[in-house]
């Protein structure tokens, strides 16, 4: 046959080959955790592939026209304490756990966003200020102004997490002002006194300006951690009225004349008081200071979130706190629980982030303050010495912080009271639905998406991160 003939026969067959080709399947990639440890956020073997969607069972229908909040990441507080066990590890163990945590390629689990303590938290070996006087002194000109022991540690750990992650965000919040500015000039309690509002408000102008000479950028700060909880040491009484009038009349002020950008965030406590950061944000005079609010569940419903959403939907919400624990040695892991309430719950409910606390603890829950530190607090990993050990907190933000990065956006997906579920969108154009099996059985489901669909299984009390 005459080689030109033979050429022009095989052409529809080569570009019908071709054609084939371009349209075949996406396939999608499955991170797990099994409730029965026999996998640990681990990479499946087999990928998924989508083919024309028929109707089998439940499905849950990826719709990425519809868009939502952008994401600016999940991650844990960095606290004194988890910075304090974090830099007593040898060079090798500690860069070896901090690539773990803020790198993103191999099994490694991409924290994005970080929440730091401005002083001391309840959970640091002891309490202190950046301007501690002794008692019946003042320093009103913050003469004495100190980043102090966080020099020791927070500031070398994070100028190595900011090695690894330049781009991470940063949360700085106060559990007490300096004690000589409060009414009861304790730690522990009482209320800021009004002729000094104005001075606090230029102590935290000093905490950015200084964390900045560092190298460590503030990207927010909120006013007051669990400013109706007086009873933690350190705390603050910080009453709604009174967070309001700092904000518009001494803080929002202070950072406009220091040109400092740095976001301003309300409330930081429970979802049990939408109304608290709402009344702030009723008033043009302080809202035009604020970014957003900050929220905590250990009251309250989730949902609550939307309320303050709907409430003053050009504000943004962000979820700054929440402890997960488990109980030690134990042979199951209940990662659906965490993820249903925090990962898919705030996430579904307005929130930028998901942070949860704290990033490390050594073995016996330590260091926390007395008068009113946490004695039963975990780390989202346990330090002892250079041993590492991974709990339920670390897995629960690693099924989103690895895929879910900043700048994604979550998009639109049905919801299910046995399998709720959250969808996003990446930078790169992925798309990612975290899955939690809350029933008492396995379930299988479908996930569809622009008329293909895969069908997978998930057993009791597991969650997937599916990505394609």
């Amino acid at each position: 046959m005459n080689k030109n003939i033979r050429s022009l026969l095989l052409w529809p067959l080569l570009f019908s080959t071709t054609i084939t080709y371009a349209q075949k399947a996406d396939q999608a990639t499955l991170w797990l955790t099994k409730a029965d440890r026999s996998a640990l956020f681990e990479k499946q073997k087999d990928a998924l592939t989508f083919k024309p969607a028929t109707d089998n069972g439940f499905t849950i229908t990826i719709d990425d026209k519809k868009t939502y909040q952008p994401i600016d990441g999940f991650g844990f507080a960095l606290t004194g304490g988890s910075a304090m066990h974090i830099i007593r590890m040898s060079p090798d163990s500690r860069a070896a756990l901090l690539k773990e945590l803020f790198a993103t390629n191999g099994n490694n689990i991409g924290v994005s966003y970080i929440r730091l303590s401005i002083g001391a938290s309840d959970l640091n070996e002891k309490v202190f200020s950046y301007d501690d006087m002794l008692a019946g002194q003042t320093d009103p000109t913050l003469k004495h102004f100190d980043l102090g022991p966080d020099k020791q540690d927070v500031i070398p750990v994070m100028k190595q997490i900011l090695a690894i992650n330049p781009a991470i965000k940063i949360l700085g919040s106060p559990w007490s002002p300096p004690a000589w500015m409060k009414t009861n000039e304790d730690t522990r309690g009482g209320r800021l006194k009004p002729e000094y509002y104005g001075v606090y408000a230029k102590y935290l102008v000093k905490y950015i300006q200084e964390m900045k000479a560092n190298g460590i950028p503030i990207d927010a700060i909120t006013i007051q951690n669990e400013p109706l909880h007086p009873g933690n040491n350190p705390s603050l009484l910080l009453v709604a009225p009174d967070e309001g009038e700092f904000i518009k009349n001494h803080l929002g002020p202070a950072f406009k004349a220091a040109g400092i950008k740095t976001k301003i965030i309300i409330y930081d406590h429970n979802a049990d008081r939408p109304d608290y950061p709402i009344s702030i944000l009723n008033d043009p005079a302080a809202r035009k200071y604020i970014d957003g609010s900050g929220f905590h569940l250990y009251g309250g419903d989730i949902d609550a979130l939307t309320d303050v959403h709907n409430a003053h939907p050009d504000k943004n919400l962000y979820f700054t706190e929440q402890m997960v624990v488990e109980k030690e040695n134990s042979t199951t892991i209940n990662i659906a629980s965490p993820v249903k309430r925090l990962i898919i719950g705030a996430t579904r409910n307005w929130s930028r982030n998901v942070l949860e606390w704290n990033l490390a603890a050594d073995p016996d829950y330590k260091p926390y303050t007395d008068r009113g530190g946490c004695p039963m607090c975990q780390g989202a990993v346990t330090i002892d010495k250079n041993a590492v050990k991974r709990n339920l907190a670390y897995y629960s933000i690693a099924h989103a912080s690895k895929f879910v990065r900043p700048g994604s956006v979550r998009i639109a997906s049905n919801n299910s009271d046995t399998l709720p579920n959250v969808a996003f969108k990446t930078p790169d154009g992925k798309k990612v639905l975290i899955v939690a099996n809350t029933s008492d059985s396995s379930q299988s489901f479908s996930i569809k998406y622009n008329g293909l669909a895969v069908t997978t299984t998930l057993d009791k009390g597991s969650v997937g991160t599916y990505i394609w």
